[in-house]
């Protein structure tokens, strides 16, 4: 049970005598079944080719996670604008940052509602309705009761989009190019950051008194294309299609996202059963394996779940929606100047990462976070530094923040979710995965409402010092409990986590969906019950 001497394949291939079980959910084209062959060469699974069409789909589903990161990178510029105009104390201004992320959990868990009703086009358009309103709403706000009520939008049309972002992505792709284009959503909330930096930017000479109003403003013109796109551009997920009974639709959207040729009939059967095998999968086990885990599944929720929490732990949406208070600490009060500065870093983390994406699978993800943790708590130490004298250092605070940002991005960034997908069973995926999302969501929130009043008692160096701590200790507990999952399959992570334990009940479990799955696909097993 402690530290991952052996990797995961070592373990797993040393196991003989256990049960097996097959992936049940296609995850990043990762060990999925291919489909039967045909005489058509195009349906050769390695062969398949990304159509301009399936780029511009996940194009279009893409660009509504550039809201997210949109509020993100205004409110940087925006806040203390915000906060001087409405006269609004510290713990106001806090609350009004955090608070996001519990509105949009709440937009998250409801989104079912359309998702599943209406379909993913109409999930779209109502998320950016929201969006819009909710930015209307703060842009026009003369009280802090409006201001919040314009947030409580804003973060539901944001939990609403991310819920149905990356799932429309997965439904409408190859899976071959899956993860790829998956990973999109995660660029654009990126690239949503630097549009609200460079919005700053374009105000930073207008009166503070009106210029957050136009930044806030300027955030409806991104909802607007994306209801454009999914009303006349998108098609509606062939996934939502075949759950419908609508195979003849599914069809049709499938011969734009594969190559001339493709048997796409056989694409459609392959979904039903995967919805089907999902049914069994979802309802194998209840919430009792999760709130009593087994020494293995404990494990396995401790690495997903704990690396989930590490992520907002490290503090970085409060670090990025504070960066304009802690410019103004080191010393630079000019808000042109200020607003260079986080257009700058904004591309700096855009870059990285970019970078990131490549890295992943070459170098794998232990690395990647061991070398984003030590590289950040270093950082941390600088911006320390920085403000130890009588007069703060603007060079090391910018210098500081920059690798703080680069350091995120190379590993906790990309390495996180990737990660949680990967050691999270078929049986468990759908409830860890949610309990992963609300515990990275809270923690972030606690981070946000809380980080003014915290760095304003403790002083901005004995902070930034506590932080690299942190940063250390969550290396200390990554070192001891983290695998890498490079390149295995669930069943490879379930047999490391039954040996490591001692534990076989989890391929008991899993073993139990195997021969669900294996009933459900043998007529004759069905004539016999």
């Amino acid at each position: 049970m402690g530290a991952t001497s052996s990797s995961p394949k070592e373990l797993s291939s040393s196991s003989q005598s256990v049960l097996t079980f097959p992936l049940i959910e296609e995850d990043d084209g990762q060990q999925h079944q291919p489909p039967p062959q045909h005489d058509d060469a195009t349906n050769n699974n390695n062969s398949v080719q990304i159509t301009r069409s399936a780029k511009l789909y996940a194009f279009c589903a893409a660009l509504n996670s550039c809201n997210l990161g949109y509020d993100i990178g205004v409110n940087t510029g925006a806040g203390i604008l915000l906060q001087n105009t409405l006269d609004l104390s510290d713990l106001q201004l806090e609350a009004f940052f955090g608070s996001l992320n519990l509105f949009a959990m709440a937009g998250a868990l409801s989104s079912h509602l359309v998702n599943d009703k209406f379909g993913r086009r109409w999930s779209f358009r109502v998320a950016a309705t929201i969006f819009i309103f909710g930015t209307i709403l703060q842009s026009a706000a003369y009280s802090y009761v409006v201001l919040m009520i314009g947030r409580a939008f804003v973060g539901l049309g944001v939990g609403f989009g991310l819920a149905v972002d990356p799932l429309y992505i997965a439904e409408i792709s190859p899976p071959q190019h899956r993860g790829r284009l998956v990973n999109w959503s995660e660029f654009a909330i990126n690239l949503g950051i630097v549009f609200g930096f460079a919005s700053g930017l374009m105000f930073a000479t207008v009166d503070e008194t009106v210029a957050w109003r136009w930044m806030f403003s300027m955030g409806a013109i991104l909802p607007c294309f994306v209801i454009y796109f999914a009303t006349f551009v998108m098609p509606e997920s062939p996934r939502w299609l075949v759950a419908n009974d609508r195979d003849g639709e599914a069809c049709e959207v499938l011969k734009k996202v594969y190559p001339d040729g493709y048997d796409v009939d056989v694409i459609v059967t392959e979904i039903k059963e995967s919805i089907e095998k999902e049914r069994i999968a979802e309802h194998a086990v209840g919430w009792g394996v999760i709130l009593f885990p087994s020494p293995a599944f404990k494990r396995i929720l401790m690495v997903g779940m704990g690396i989930s929490i590490a992520q907002q732990a490290v503090g970085i949406d409060a670090i990025i929606y504070f960066l304009v208070f802690i410019l103004k600490q080191s010393g630079i009060n000019s808000r042109i100047t200020q607003m260079w500065i986080l257009v700058g870093l904004g591309l700096i983390k855009l870059g990285v990462i970019f970078l990131a994406g490549r890295l992943l699978d070459r170098t794998g993800r232990r690395p990647l976070v061991f070398i984003s943790l030590v590289g950040m708590s270093v950082s941390f130490f600088i911006v320390a530094m920085s403000f130890i004298g009588a007069v703060a250092s603007e060079v090391g605070a910018i210098v500081g923040l920059g690798l703080y940002l680069a350091f995120f991005s190379i590993g906790m960034g990309p390495a996180t979710w990737t990660i949680a997908s990967e050691v999270f069973t078929t049986s468990i995926r759908a409830k860890a995965m949610s309990l992963a999302t609300f515990g990275n969501r809270a923690t972030a929130t606690i981070f946000a409402s809380s980080f003014l009043s915290v760095s304003n008692a403790m002083g901005s160096s004995n902070f930034f010092v506590m932080m690299a701590l942190v940063c250390l200790v969550i290396l200390l507990w990554m070192c001891y409990y983290l695998p890498e999952t490079k390149g295995l399959s669930l069943e490879e992570m379930a047999h490391y986590f039954a040996e490591i334990t001692g534990d076989e009940s989890i391929l008991e479990v899993e073993g139990l969906n195997r021969r669900e799955v294996d009933r459900l696909n043998d007529p004759e097993q069905d004539i016999l019950l």
